[in-house]
């Protein structure tokens, strides 16, 4: 199959959702707190599905909305069944996006007999068919998953710019955060709402299980390379372009090779990701298997002193290897 100007929409589509997740999911991966992108993608559905019930349409911004709100629940929800209920944060996340999700499939499917609501496409997205639902922004045709990932995108980076200080001190230190007058809390629900609104924007172009990989791997990949936050981010949003748009061209070139007529897009774009995980675990320059192979084949090659053990320093025998 030749590449098209659909093409182009599907791939600049997927990486606009790829880099506007890459942002919050940074924060995520940093606080250990990446299942909560997972708990909170899986929770908005009772949101998209209230929003229809209450509005009798699938209008884009009451269900926007809707979803965002749950969204921002579902983090609630999490902290208080965490706080006083005495439990383990990653027990309350499954509590509550177990029972949010399955709430929200149950509204879906019932709302399905009424409209043409498809489960399918909320929980996969269809990013193959944003080409052919275009709008007009200052007198450019552009697909309006496009334009709506790309306003998230900018929405994100103003936040980090603005409060890229005071993030990266909370994500670090959040006591040190509170003690210098920057609210940990506050700042921790801010990235709830930032990745609540950023995985109901990605929903149409990837779906609600899709986009943990946008945004977690590229997070997670840039981590192996760099231990600096700023740099990590960039690396994180190149990772998640290069895999949206590497993704597209497999699922294009990739099964007819083995017969098969077509495979999804964002599938594609969440198995580049991985993929690219792969090759930062092997090859990156601090803690790729490489690099620490060859450091220590030159600690061993450079052994212990003719001298015997150092003055102060654990024999051989009794050292960990």
């Amino acid at each position: 199959m030749s590449w098209t100007i659909f093409d182009t929409w599907i791939a600049v589509t997927g990486m606009l959702c790829a880099i506007s997740c890459a942002i919050p999911g940074s924060f995520l991966v940093l606080r250990k707190m990446s299942m909560m992108g997972d708990a909170i993608s899986h929770a908005v559905l009772p949101g998209l599905a209230v929003a229809f019930f209450v509005t009798g349409a699938r209008d884009s911004l009451p269900m926007f909305l809707g979803a965002a709100v749950v969204g921002i629940l579902t983090a609630l929800f999490t902290q208080w069944i965490s706080k006083f209920g005495k439990v383990d944060q990653g027990a309350a996340m499954g509590i509550v996006f177990t029972t949010l999700f399955a709430l929200g499939l149950i509204l879906i499917v019932r709302a399905a007999d009424h409209v043409d609501l498809d489960p399918g496409c909320v929980l996969y997205g269809a990013i193959e068919l944003t080409p052919l639902d275009m709008v007009q922004i200052f007198g450019i045709e552009l697909p309006r998953a496009a334009a709506v990932n790309g306003a998230t995108l900018l929405v994100n980076l103003g936040i980090v710019a603005l409060l890229f200080k005071e993030m990266r001190l909370s994500a670090f230190d959040p006591g040190l955060s509170d003690a210098l007058g920057f609210s940990s809390r506050f700042l921790h629900y801010l990235l709830m709402t930032m990745v609540a609104v950023t995985t109901v924007a990605a929903f149409e172009s990837v779906g609600s299980i899709i986009v943990i990989a946008m945004l977690i791997v590229p997070a997670a990949t840039a981590l192996l390379i760099t231990r600096r936050l700023l740099p990590m981010i960039l690396i994180a949003c190149a990772v998640g372009s290069a895999a949206a748009w590497l993704g597209h061209y497999m699922a294009i070139r990739i099964p007819p090779l083995f017969g098969i007529t077509d495979t999804t897009s964002s599938g594609m774009m969440a198995f580049a990701a991985g993929l690219l995980m792969v090759v930062a675990w092997i090859a990156a320059p601090g803690d790729g298997l490489i690099a620490r192979f060859l450091k220590g084949r030159a600690d061993r090659a450079q052994g212990p002193s003719e001298g015997g053990p150092v003055a102060g320093q654990p024999s051989p025998e009794g050292s960990a290897i």
